[in-house]
């Protein structure tokens, strides 16, 4: 799949290292002034990417993985799959993460990544793709909202070094 020279394909194990490095740099940048640093600086590319393989190998099948690649270079990942805690066969589908390297952000990059995995979420039978997004990130919160994304109104917290931090729900229905 193509969207403005983008290409999208499901992740394979070689790409798992590259897929990690997207995740941490992905995180350094869009949660900077949120997450507290200590715990940004604290991410590790190669722990991350052993994190990455063992949960590739419990999901597959399951959970698909997408990598965004421009010029031949990987430069975002998408994961979606089930709404985590429903049964596999529920309706409603979850967008699990979804980062861009930061030298991509607003190049069309993420709208494709959004965009298959919303086409591949209707695919797959399910009616709406939700997803959970830290409050305070403005920037990712319009992302969605462009999107087709709204808050349902569910809120959670998680703490990151003892810092609770608040993420709102936010649900599109699929075509």
């Amino acid at each position: 799949m193509t969207q403005s020279g983008v290409q999208i394909r499901e992740i394979t194990e070689a790409d798992v290292r590259t897929v990690a490095d997207i995740r941490v740099r992905g995180w350094r940048w869009a949660y900077a002034g949120i997450v507290p640093q200590p715990y940004l600086d604290a991410m590790d590319p190669e722990e991350d990417a052993e994190q990455r393989r063992e949960f590739l190998a419990r999901s597959r099948g399951r959970v698909q993985n997408l990598l965004a690649v421009v010029d031949g270079e990987p430069v975002g990942w998408a994961a979606f799959g089930p709404y985590r805690g429903e049964p596999d066969d529920a309706g409603d589908g979850e967008l699990y993460a979804l980062y861009v390297l930061p030298e991509h952000v607003g190049t069309g990059v993420g709208r494709a990544l959004t965009s298959a995995a919303v086409l591949r979420t209707a695919e797959l039978g399910r009616g709406r793709l939700l997803l959970w997004v830290l409050a305070d990130n403005a920037r990712a919160r319009r992302f969605y909202a462009a999107a087709g994304f709204a808050p349902d109104g569910a809120e959670t917290s998680d703490d990151y070094d003892g810092v609770p931090l608040r993420e709102v729900r936010y649900v599109r229905r699929v075509p």
